[in-house]
């Protein structure tokens, strides 16, 4: 099998979140060179390279958030804290304090966010 169909959930995963750039197999590695819009969008496609034991091996990547996600917006679901959205748009649950600092105007405590609120989020 290929390299590229040993890691088509990664090729997908890549091509979903827009990667700009290109994957190709070279020199018996597969490498993924472009951007995403955001870090989190290439933290999830580093998670499924990772998925396969031997990506050390098989994979050479330089995959660049664009930060294009400048100025989005998040409406808060049920069930929502600040640390699942972070994790979630920011590739990280402990950046909840910059979403809650970038949301002051009307939050006064992060772990009292309300369904159906626009929380900015940073870049």
């Amino acid at each position: 099998m290929s390299l590229k169909g040993t890691y088509a959930y990664s090729v997908d995963m890549a091509q979903k979140l827009g990667l700009q750039g290109n994957i190709e197999e070279r020199d018996g590695k597969l490498h993924f060179k472009g951007t995403v819009p955001t870090q989190a969008d290439a933290n999830k496609i580093w998670d499924a390279i990772k998925t396969i034991p031997t990506w050390s091996q098989d994979v050479v990547a330089d995959i660049q958030a664009s930060g294009g996600d400048a100025g989005r917006t998040y409406t808060v679901k049920p069930g929502d804290t600040l640390s699942k959205i972070a994790k979630e748009l920011l590739g990280n649950a402990n950046a909840y304090n910059r979403i809650f600092d970038a949301n002051r105007d009307q939050l006064t405590d992060p772990d009292k966010i309300q369904p159906g609120q626009q929380l900015k989020i940073p870049a």
